[in-house]
């Protein structure tokens, strides 16, 4: 891992090198983010979507398997191609919607829900182990202003979040890709910025985190280059209070590890 023990928060684990990478995509069920072409039944070479994770199965707990059977039915929101429909979604109309890209193991997203109850959380995230967590932390808290989409965050913000539907987007710790021919891969690039802040409605931000210093630079420079979005800081910004310091960030600060807040509006 290379987010100093954070559980990454793109949509799932990344992997650490090329022997693991090929042993990880072998086991993905979705596209592999490779530079090869898939062979379509025409005969013709079509280049792959490069994705940002690399799905992997891990193994939930007991009890987030419960926590699946028990929970799940209420909270996680199955993936349409269609718009989503916040209110029935919520069981309330006209409350802030945030969404949050890769969660990881749910921690930050469940502190955050909690000291935040008018605002509805729209998690995404891959990694079944990350979602059953979740949905325990769901359930303990407990909260009700949740839900979770267990999908590619891509095909979710392109096809189930219209243009100025969100009041908010968290992209925290996304996994850095710290090798330079995996950069491609990177969460956080032009198109999906330029995506993202489409579907912010005027005056909604977008809040992203990082502790791989190359990695806040660039997120600054791809953020800043986006006409629709302004920086609310100069450069970066403090932490905002929601955002919570978890175990592993407090170790990696005392380590002398820094960490790195950005803060954007979208322009009214």
């Amino acid at each position: 891992m290379t987010n100093h023990g954070h559980p990454p928060a793109d949509d799932a684990y990344p992997a650490n090198d090329d022997a693991d990478l090929d042993a990880s995509q072998s086991n993905a069920s979705q596209d592999d983010g490779s530079d090869d072409n898939d062979i379509g039944p025409d005969g013709v070479a079509h280049p792959r979507r490069i994705r940002s994770f690399v799905r992997r199965a891990g193994r939930s707990s007991e009890a987030q398997k419960r926590a699946f059977d028990e929970l799940g039915p209420q909270f996680l929101v199955p993936y349409a191609p269609e718009p989503l429909d916040w209110p029935a979604a919520f069981a309330r109309a006209d409350a802030p919607r945030i969404l949050e890209i890769g969660f990881g193991m749910g921690d930050g997203t469940a502190h955050i829900a909690k000291v935040r109850p008018a605002d509805d959380f729209l998690g995404v995230e891959v990694h079944e182990p990350g979602v059953g967590a979740l949905l325990k932390l769901i359930g303990t808290t407990p909260l009700a202003n949740v839900r979770i989409i267990q999908h590619d965050a891509v095909e979710v913000v392109e096809h189930m979040l219209p243009e100025g539907s969100l009041d908010g987007v968290h992209v925290f710790f996304p996994d850095p890709w710290h090798k330079k021919r995996h950069h491609k891969r990177r969460l956080l690039q032009p198109p999906f910025v330029a995506l993202l802040a489409s579907r912010l409605k005027p005056g909604g931000y977008l809040h992203c985190a990082t502790d791989w210093q190359e990695y806040a630079e660039q997120m600054l420079e791809v953020l800043g280059g986006e006409a629709s979005l302004e920086n609310t800081a100069d450069g970066y910004a403090p932490r905002p209070e929601y955002r919570p310091v978890t175990k592993f960030e407090n170790r990696g600060l005392r380590l002398g590890h820094g960490v790195w807040d950005l803060v954007f509006r979208k322009r009214g």
